[in-house]
């Protein structure tokens, strides 16, 4: 397939909404193209971990779980806090309407979806309108095979693609060693590897099961896309965006727009440069696991278009941990060399804690990623003394449960020996290796462990939530997301201000159009994506949020450019704007 100069879309970037945008384009009897510059397509969705969060989704009333748009804009008023530009009534409106659609859209191109194995609750189930069953969706396992020569063309997180085996069904794998659900797990991924290798397949879960039956619905609709194609540069005239310059094959081409220019090109974890300018400190793009190619280019070309911007110094969170050299873990069994570990589920599990270098503690270890790392960067702009943070954890939390990529009770000679992992018989020993304050340590232990017993942690609330203890230890009494740190010996590990995505980023109105510091648009221009500002500001309301974001504005977007007047039914121009809409958001418990 050969680079035409003009399209009606164009497209920039591969990541979810760019195959949802292009699909429905082609729907509605346009012609769209994606562009993309790296050598694989699939952008940050292909290595995440692969989840829809989409209120009022059409699989929710037949599984007997009542929600509503009403619900869902309840719950978004009540843990959604900041007040900024890219977080307004209009783009949670759109949101909420535009989602569901896109779903059942997506359903009508050949995409498979399914609810969880088990309720995999909103991240605060504990606010009005949050949902314990939960809102979230994910992929049915694919066959990179039926994808043909482009199998190899596919990004994917090499963690994630080693297993048959989807997130929502990792929490039940940890407690492998605690649980017969853990074992019959285990049994179960076993069984699905022999039937691969029996049946000749290559099954994969999570982000690259969504990207896997994008690719092969673009690919059916023949939808032209083309990797190796930086876009370097956008075509204005009049003032408005007409096309883009890129770079295909190795020589300059114009690519011109009938209709209008999307990006979907991600954001910048990896560009530790833009990050010290633009984010929060300390800061490194080496501690991130986000897609290689999320290198900021296409933000840094739409802000000297002079787009507004909002929360660039906000990210997806996800606490990572290094070697104290700055390398990759070694040793680990679904590990990657070119990855740090990432920490959620093992940070969850009962006797352990996250401390500053006062020893003290700092959030509710159990709640969401982006909430943990939220509190671990508020505390550290108050003291300096919070990153990097050291989770401490005793002898039955390294026996029971895995931690980073490797099983329960296996801990390398290598992570001891590069001083990785810190051991020691005693919690004053382990404060003295790890440069943490002695008493602060033995005071907070201890107070931890009096929670633990009652099962009330009086701090921060942890086991409150019923999505807190759905990554507990159901085993352990009388709450299974605490357990006291008293058995030697004590382990600790210095982890970093991880993340899977930037959040922050130029700002859009609720119909995906980029908008000006004036507050005007910049014609023929959309976003979405983790190039965009988040709707939900700092909060990340459940598992799937920044997909589902990227893909409903990709489809708003389409929609728009095409001048659908389905659009109409997502976003009615006579409704009445909710200005009460600020003063009723409030801050998430």
């Amino acid at each position: 397939m050969q680079l035409e100069k003009e399209y009606d879309l164009v497209i920039v970037g591969s990541g979810g909404g760019s195959f949802c945008a292009a699909l429905t384009a082609v729907s509605l009897g346009k012609r769209p193209v994606i562009l993309e510059k790296q050598s694989v397509v699939g952008g940050s969705t292909s290595y995440s971990g692969g989840v829809w969060w989409v209120p009022n989704n059409p699989l929710l009333a037949p599984a007997g779980v009542q929600d509503s748009f009403e619900r869902g804009y309840e719950y978004l008023s009540n843990c959604v806090s900041h007040v900024g530009p890219a977080v307004t009534p209009e783009r949670t409106r759109a949101f909420l309407r535009a989602a569901p659609r896109m779903l059942s859209f997506l359903q009508t191109q050949g995409i498979k979806i399914r609810r969880p194995v088990d309720d995999w609750p909103d991240y605060y189930d504990d606010v009005g309108g949050g949902l314990a069953a939960g809102r979230s969706v994910l992929p049915a396992p694919f066959n990179m095979h039926e994808l043909g020569e482009w199998e190899s063309k596919l990004a994917m997180h090499p963690t994630m693609s080693m297993v048959p085996l989807s997130s929502d069904q990792f929490v039940t794998l940890f407690l492998i060693r605690r649980t017969w659900a853990g074992k019959l797990k285990a049994l179960k991924l076993a069984f699905l590897m022999a039937k691969d290798k029996l049946l000749g397949h290559k099954t994969v879960c999570n982000g690259a099961a969504i990207q896997g039956q994008m690719l092969k619905a673009a690919l059916k609709a023949k939808i032209p896309i083309f990797p190796d194609t930086p876009v370097n540069d956008f075509i204005v005239e009049n003032g408005r965006v007409v096309g883009v310059r890129a770079t295909h094959q190795g020589q300059p081409v114009l690519v011109l727009a009938r209709d209008a220019v999307l990006a979907d090109a991600g954001g910048f974890s990896r560009n530790t440069e833009m990050r010290r300018r633009l984010a929060r400190t300390p800061i490194n793009g080496e501690w991130s696991n986000a897609n290689p190619g999320d290198t900021g280019e296409i933000l840094s070309s739409m802000m000297k278009l002079g787009a507004a911007t909002d929360l660039l110094d906000a990210a997806i969170w996800t606490m990572t941990s290094m070697a104290p050299d700055g390398t990759f873990p070694k040793g680990a069994v679904f590990g990657s060399a070119n990855f740090p570990f990432m920490h959620h589920l093992d940070l969850s599990l009962p006797f352990s804690i996250m401390v500053d270098q006062d020893g003290r503690r700092i959030v509710n270890e159990s709640a969401s990623y982006q909430e943990v790392g939220e509190k671990v960067y508020d505390r550290h702009l108050k003291t300096g003394r919070a990153l990097p943070a050291w989770v401490i954890f005793d002898a039955r939390h390294r026996k029971r449960y895995p931690w980073g990529a490797m099983p329960p009770g296996v801990t390398p000679r290598e992570w001891l020996d590069t001083g990785y992992m810190k051991k020691a018989e005693s919690l004053e020993e382990l404060a003295r290796l790890c440069g943490i304050d002695v008493a602060g340590l033995r005071e907070e232990v201890a107070r931890f462990n009096r929670f633990a017993e009652s099962g009330v942690d009086e701090d921060f609330r942890r086991g409150a939530r019923v999505f807190d203890r759905s990554h507990g230890d159901p085993t352990v009494k009388p709450n299974p997301s605490l357990g006291p740190i008293e058995q030697a010996p004590f382990y600790a590990v210095a982890i970093h201000h991880g993340d899977v995505g930037t959040s922050g980023g130029v700002v859009t109105d609720e119909y995906a159009r980029v908008k000006r510091r004036d507050g005007s648009v910049i014609p023929g221009l959309y976003a979405a994506g983790n190039v965009a500002a988040s709707p939900f500001g700092r909060c990340y309301p459940g598992a799937g949020a920044s997909i589902s974001n990227t893909f409903a504005f990709g489809y708003i977007a389409a929609l728009h450019s095409a001048g659908s007047k389905d659009l109409a039914e997502i976003i009615p121009s006579n409704e009445a704007k909710i200005t009460e809409f600020a003063a009723q958001r409030r801050k998430s418990v």
